[in-house]
């Protein structure tokens, strides 16, 4: 709304300073402020109202160390979050934009989801929350929304570089001046570490038949469902100690916020050569907002937390982390990108797995790790959580310098 306001006072007053809301850079600075505020000074407003309607985590007894002083601690802090992410989102950034549209979309679907889930919890005294089934059937539905929109919607598009022979204006002989074709509908993506990464969910169908392409969406659309589903749980599997999740997440969006950066700005995605997505680069705001609010948050949630973020904040978080990676078409990064998040969600299926495969086997089930989710393992060898989450986050930042590097390095 700011934006708007002043480039309204820009053009009919020139009203001195407005111009700068014109540059994202400054909007970006801006709304990591803004989010840092109201996450650290209102945030301990929402943990004391969430304290007095009783909204306190029930812990289970799974014979951790320390554990018994975490019960009683409010939960739904995801609540704060959310609210640091949209306000200056709202303020900041061109809500006219499809993928800024999308994103505030999944932040308030995801957040209903994950609030009905702790709500059932805490107000219904019902431990196991949301059924799975409800769970599915809203990151399905989030799913088919943002897949039907990115794969239809006329704003989403990308720029590719004219072939050698049709370019008509060059400075000399061996600099040709980088020109693009009009911007076109297309469902090619990025794959890292491959030196011709460009590919397109198209050619997996267009083998029945050339026509068969317009049906891409059969192949795109319940890709991204994946996508999303899979990132949310892995987001919601590894809040389970102080600090761990809201790191994590913080490192994995600001390493996409330099992906958006880059791939919506003509001039870095040609010295790069990477793919040019315009309108893109308005993200950029929403992820500086997004971050600002994890950090923020992590304010009151570092060991001994005085507040968790519950499903509200899991389940968001996962959520706005795998739509901007399927945005800025990096999702088959995910897996480096999101390697905490991958780990602790095979740590579980390998523990379920294994187990039932020896109790069938043996009559007894045996288990792999001490514990699942991974962190829990590690609780069990005797770590302090707050080793373990420094050393997720060591982890973490080597996965994000890994996955920048994936720009050149091909």
């Amino acid at each position: 709304m700011l934006y708007y306001l002043f480039q309204y006072l820009e053009n009919e007053y020139q009203f001195p300073g407005a111009s700068l809301f014109g540059f994202i850079s400054f909007r970006a600075a801006m709304a990591i402020i803004l989010s840092l505020l109201i996450s650290t000074i209102y945030g301990k407003r929402i943990i004391r109202f969430l304290m007095k309607q009783q909204v306190g985590e029930t812990i289970r007894d799974l014979g951790l160390e320390g554990q018994e002083e975490k019960a009683g601690t409010p939960t739904m802090g995801g609540i704060i979050i959310i609210i640091a992410t949209l306000i200056p989102v709202l303020l900041l950034s061109k809500l006219e934009n499809i993928y800024v549209i999308l994103l505030i979309v999944t932040t308030v679907w995801m957040g209903i989801i994950g609030f009905i889930d702790d709500y059932i919890k805490k107000f219904k005294k019902d431990k196991e929350g949301l059924k799975g089934r409800f769970k599915v059937l809203g990151q399905v539905g989030l799913g088919i929304i943002v897949g039907t929109t990115l794969y239809f919607h006329p704003q989403v598009t990308i720029k590719e570089e004219l072939p050698m022979a049709d370019r008509v204006e060059i400075v000399d002989s061996t600099n040709p001046v980088k020109q693009f074709k009009a911007e076109e509908k297309s469902t090619k993506t990025t794959i890292p570490f491959v030196k011709y990464n460009e590919f397109d969910y198209a050619d997996l169908i267009s083998w029945i038949s050339p026509n068969a392409r317009k049906y891409a969406w059969l192949i795109f659309i319940p890709l991204v469902i994946f996508i999303i589903t899979a990132v949310s749980n892995g987001a919601n599997l590894t809040d389970g100690i102080d600090g761990l999740a809201a790191g994590s997440s913080a490192i994995i969006v600001l390493t996409l916020g330099i992906f958006a950066w880059v791939s919506g700005n003509i001039i870095f995605s040609d010295y790069l050569n990477i793919m040019y997505i315009p309108r893109v680069e308005e993200i950029t705001i929403y992820i500086t907002a997004f971050v600002g609010a994890l950090i923020g948050f992590l304010w009151y949630n570092t060991y001994p937390a005085q507040v968790f973020m519950g499903d509200t904040g899991s389940l968001t978080i996962g959520g706005i982390i795998a739509v901007i990676a399927i945005a800025v078409r990096k999702e088959w990064l995910i897996p480096v990108l999101c390697g905490i998040f991958l780990a602790e969600n095979l740590s579980v299926v390998m523990q379920v797995s294994y187990f039932k495969y020896t109790k069938k086997k043996f009559g007894e089930g045996r288990r792999i790790f001490k514990m699942s989710p991974l962190h829990h393992h590690f609780q069990k060898l005797g770590y302090h959580e707050s080793k373990i989450v420094t050393r997720f986050w060591i982890i973490g930042i080597l996965l994000a310098i890994v996955s920048i590097v994936t720009l050149k390095i091909r």
